[in-house]
């Protein structure tokens, strides 16, 4: 399965086509627009890591002018799918090639009839290239074509403009070019764009006129066809940036040069060749190199895992670790194009064990963010590194919005507290580190930028930790965990547990670095004073309080078991998300025993051996039912967690509405983008959840729990640099190491396994 698409054309559902049918190549994104424009479109070309601020705003990736839109005028009527008839209505988007493609026939409203076909690519294989080819056949009549076309620097984010307009300029007749800048973070830009017309597979050349107008570089093409005569016309377009780390220019000049230069030689190439040549890299990438294969009795399972997988590569960066993943990734204009812990809980797991290099690059996001961080925590009066809730260039810092949506009772703006007070993301860059050097033993990466990561953690934490002389005993209070609906608690498991989970890795670090690197110990110490920090973490960690059970059920926080209980079925049922504030605010849901994600049970999801089972078992029971799955992270690890506790039809249920967070029948769900968080969670559902992959204190465990809807599940992972092959039925497990340059031993129920060839497992 490698379509998503839709079959007819209804204007009230483009944002949610636009968003996940969306284009790129980790070096930009592209949404799903139609080549011809319409009223509530929302029209995004983002490039990663341009970031920007508009006055007093926090910053932003700006929407990039637009080169993707081609009005086409027939007889003097514009092409609108919203006038006349139209009739075989498809679009559909190739998640295995990444290619857009479009066809319909359309009668326009004075009866004329025209067959339409288009193809787009974002390039894998050339990360600044946007191809388009538009095919039109006039059906009943001749016709009268005007075709418009260029890059269109008028776009907004939500009314914001970023840029400056910049030169605008025609060359040689037949190549566009807009240099813009972006007005606070002065990113310089390139962007250019050029044409062909073909008839029988031969460039012909057309009457021109080009058009300025502000913001605005457009071509007026003009031509006749015969009636069944054929017209396709070839777009290539390029953005280049200031901020390129592929590149060596000087200025805005020579940088408008270089790409003008690009364009002359890429036109020589041929719009198939060019497409194939993107084929192939995706097919290197995953296709070819990582795929998973699911026999089922449906397709869309596999369908959505083939999504992830391509959405996954769409959005990250991976040619530049300055840059990460967006909330939204590069498919709209949601959370700003930040950075959250989404990275490190949901995304980096996909990447530690199938592209580690990728998994390396978006740690060093986090090195690079040092200095941001260190600022964090000095603003809050704390020590060491605090890393921001949400993130965008490296030196910003806290990026965070200050207001959010309306409070249904006072009616004022709501204050976002996520900045302020979501602590926990600091301790989720640790978990990021840890996995990806168990899963690689990349020792490098550990001397050069991991360990000071975990020891400037590390300091932040200790600073964090409040003394209750009282009870003798330090404390995290006035925090939001996970769970987004809870602010202001004291306490929160989940927080509590992962820091001090950092200061044990950190005094593990130190003790590491004593004996095995005295030299980069030494290195470190004049940076970060380690024999103090042992000092202070060693006075504190076995004080740190650590909520434990009550019946069973593990305290989300001080309060939240003594909470008033409400009947939540109305909210659970419900097919959108936030319902639960349409009736009460903030301050009320703050009272009720209600949970937006998992919290504690993600907790238990991700450090499995730190329960009993039967709190384990408790704890699932008492939080599933109150919550609301009103984040796109809870579904997924909902799902794993129940495959965990061999609740296997709970956990195939939730991983179908995972899946349909972005490919369900919402038609609003995805207006602001694609899911990016969810995406990477669903890759974790499948492989640590069905797969039953699991790394435990640094040893790798299988033990698969396939649903019954499965017959069998086939996937490739990377395990200390051996890549390793596993084929999963009801009733074995077979697995090669296909690298075999070291035998690899894992854990299955209970006992040690090697393999060093091909192995089978009775299950």
């Amino acid at each position: 399965m490698e379509y998503v698409g839709e079959n007819s054309f209804i204007k009230d559902n483009l944002s949610k086509f636009e968003a996940i049918m969306s284009q790129g190549n980790g070096y930009m994104g592209v949404r799903a627009s139609t080549e011809e424009t319409y009223t509530n479109e929302k029209r995004n070309t983002f490039v990663a890591g341009t970031f920007n601020r508009f006055d007093d705003e926090v910053t932003e990736l700006p929407n990039v002018p637009d080169v993707t839109a081609i009005d086409i005028k027939l007889n003097g009527y514009s092409l609108d799918l919203t006038t006349g008839i139209t009739k075989n209505y498809s679009r559909k988007l190739n998640v295995k090639t990444g290619e857009l493609i479009r066809n319909f026939k359309w009668i326009s409203p004075n009866g004329d009839e025209f067959s339409f076909s288009f193809s787009r690519v974002i390039s894998k294989e050339r990360q600044h290239i946007i191809l388009q080819q538009v095919t039109i056949q006039p059906l009943t009549n001749g016709a009268e074509v005007k075709v418009q076309s260029g890059i269109n620097g008028q776009v907004t984010n939500t009314g914001v403009q970023h840029f400056t307009e910049g030169e605008m300029r025609l060359y040689d007749n037949m190549y566009l070019q807009m240099t813009p800048s972006t007005i606070e973070s002065n990113v310089d830009f390139a962007i250019t764009s050029t044409h062909k017309f073909l008839q029988n597979n031969k460039e012909i050349d057309l009457d021109t006129q080009v058009v300025m107008k502000r913001r605005k570089i457009y071509l007026d093409y003009f031509l006749k066809l015969d009636r069944n005569e054929c017209i396709t016309i070839e777009k290539y377009s390029s953005i280049h940036t200031s901020r390129d780390n592929d590149k060596k220019v000087q200025g805005k000049i020579e940088l408008a040069h270089f790409a003008l230069d690009e364009m002359k030689t890429l036109v020589n190439m041929s719009f198939d060749e060019l497409k194939a040549e993107s084929v192939t890299a995706w097919n290197e990438l995953i296709w070819d190199n990582v795929p998973i294969t699911i026999d089922s009795d449906n397709g869309f399972d596999q369908l959505a895992i083939n999504f992830a997988l391509y959405h996954l590569h769409v959005m990250t960066p991976a040619h530049d670790n300055r840059m990460n993943i967006g909330a939204k990734g590069l498919s709209g204009e949601g959370y700003k194009g930040h950075t959250f812990w989404d990275t490190e809980i949901f995304l980096l797991p996909y990447f530690i064990y199938t592209h580690p290099d990728i998994a390396k690059s978006l740690l060093e996001y986090r090195y690079h963010g040092l200095e941001g961080a260190r600022q964090k925590a000095k603003d809050g009066n704390f020590e060491g590194a605090q890393f921001p809730w949400e993130a965008a260039w490296i030196t910003d810092g806290e990026t965070t919005p200050y207001f959010g949506s309306a409070d249904v009772i006072t009616g004022e703006r709501s204050k976002i507290l996520t900045g302020l007070i979501e602590h926990h993301v600091t301790s989720d860059v640790v978990i990021g580190i840890i996995q990806y050097f168990q899963a690689t033993g990349d020792q490098t990466f550990m001397d050069e930028k991991g360990y000071q990561i975990i020891l400037e953690a590390a300091m932040f934490w200790n600073s964090r930790l409040e003394y209750n002389e009282e009870k003798d005993r330090f404390e995290i209070n006035n925090v939001i965990g996970p769970d987004e609906y809870k602010e202001h608690v004291n306490n929160n498991a989940y927080t509590n547990y992962t820091a001090h989970w950092s200061l044990g890795v950190a005094l593990d670090v130190i003790e590491t670095l004593r004996n095995k690197n005295k030299e980069l110990y030494d290195e470190l110490d004049k940076l970060i004073d380690i024999n103090t920090l042992e000092f202070n973490i060693k006075s504190n960690i076995d004080r740190v309080f650590l909520p434990q059970s009550r019946n069973k059920v593990i305290p989300q926080d001080d309060t939240y078991l003594d909470l008033k209980d409400i009947d939540l079925s109305k909210y659970k049922s419900q097919n959108f998300v936030g319902g639960l504030f349409n009736d009460y605010n903030p301050e009320q849901v703050n009272q009720i025993q209600v949970t937006k994600q998992a919290d504690v049970l993600l907790l238990i999801y991700l450090f499995e051996n730190l329960l009993e089972e039967e709190e384990k078992v408790a704890s699932w029971n008492y939080y599933e039912q109150r919550t609301l799955h009103d984040s796109s992270l809870s579904l997924a690890i909902h799902s794993i967690l129940a495959a965990d506790l061999k609740e296997k039809n709970k956990a195939y249920n939730f991983f179908v509405k995972a899946a349909e967070i972005d490919l369900g029948p919402n038609m609003k769900s995805s207006d602001e983008g694609i899911h990016a968080g969810s995406l990477g969670a669903l890759w974790q559902t499948i492989i640590f959840g069905f797969g039953g992959v699991r790394a435990l204190d640094g040893n790798l465990r299988i033990e698969p729990n396939l649903p019954k809807e499965w017959n069998k599940l086939e996937f490739y992972l990377y395990w200390q640099g051996q890549k390793l092959h596993l084929q999963i039925n009801h009733d074995k497990l077979e697995i090669t190491n296909e690298t075999n340059s070291k035998k690899v031993d894992f854990v299955h129920n209970k006992e040690v396994y090697s393999v060093d060839g091909s192995l089978t497992v009775k299950l």
